[in-house]
């Protein structure tokens, strides 16, 4: 049984068992406490009292994974999160409409960890919302990215948090090793620049998302004066707000590079890029200009990853 609480999360308003598709009933079905649904979203949260020892209300680390059709890549993902050595994280997961096996995955490890908390939209709803909504849920000091394909080294939040008191910076993030949609590691490492300006981060971006990590108020004060969270897009806004990023030169994430996806495809990025800089105010012939050097970058890069230097 699925509740519908209002904002204020007291009264119930309504019982909507088509919150989600049939194929993932029996697996809700399973949970014993359905803790929050956010009515102007459709957003239903899976939550199970368990016996591990509770960790505080306000953890140190939230994990932002949105999640869409990932049955293939999404566990080994969110065990990335469980092996990490810094143990004072929330992660959580936002489901956009998936109609896998995806949903049923999360639930099985958040039965073993109460750090892990999804939420289902019933519907695709672009990820956008999904950042934005599980932005709002987060409640650590730092808000961590990580796709629901990609992999962290067991010491990427610990090595990170250090990085992050040791420069004083709001934004960090890491240099970057890649693997195909198999799983098999290329030799290439993308290296992150200590201190990232905006102008350097305009000639293409370097900042993988998965990687990054935002003090939580600096997140929250872009997340809500904008609805754009295409990655490029945003890091150029955060980057341009505190001065630079700080990058650590260690390859604490693992990208997977899968075919047929949007980053994978030329023309789509292409257009996105051009799109990003119009968004960060560039007029059309700009926008172009620093497409074309964006688009040699990205070739450039791709080649050297298959090459693996």
């Amino acid at each position: 049984m699925l509740e519908v609480v209002d904002a204020g999360h007291t009264d119930t308003l309504a019982v909507i068992p088509e919150a989600v598709d049939a194929g993932h009933a029996d697996a809700l079905a399973t949970m014993p406490m359905i803790a929050d649904m956010a009515v102007t979203t459709g957003y239903t949260q899976q939550q199970q009292t368990l016996t591990q020892p509770k960790v505080p209300k306000a953890p140190k680390v939230s994990v932002i994974m949105p999640s869409y059709n990932a049955e293939k890549t999404i566990e080994e993902s969110i065990r990335s999160v469980i092996a990490q050595t810094f143990l004072d994280w929330e992660l959580i997961v936002v489901d956009d409409g998936s109609r896998d096996s995806t949903v049923p995955i999360v639930i099985k490890l958040a039965e073993s960890d109460s750090r892990i908390s999804l939420y289902i939209s019933p519907t695709n709803q672009g990820v956008a919302v999904v950042r934005n909504y599980a932005i709002e849920k987060a409640s650590g000091q730092w808000i961590a990215f990580l796709d629901s394909d990609d992999i962290w080294h067991e010491q990427k939040l610990e090595r990170q948090l250090r990085f992050a008191a040791e420069t004083g910076g709001t934004i960090t993030y890491t240099a970057t090793s890649y693997m195909n949609a198999t799983g098999k590691k290329f030799n290439y490492v993308l290296p992150a620049a200590r201190q990232l300006t905006y102008k350097a981060l305009l000639r293409g971006n370097i900042m993988s998302c998965s990687s990054v990590m935002v003090r939580r108020d600096v997140m929250l004060s872009f997340s809500r004066r904008s609805m754009t969270h295409e990655d490029y897009v945003m890091w150029l806004q955060l980057v341009k707000d505190a001065g630079q990023a700080y990058g650590l030169d260690e390859p604490l994430l693992v990208y997977r590079m899968a075919e047929g996806t949007k980053s994978s495809n030329r023309l789509t990025s292409a257009i996105m890029t051009f799109n990003a800089y119009g968004q960060a105010g560039y007029g059309v012939v700009a926008s172009m200009f620093m497409t074309i050097r964006y688009a040699i970058h990205s070739i450039s890069k791709r080649s050297r990853i298959k090459r693996g230097r």
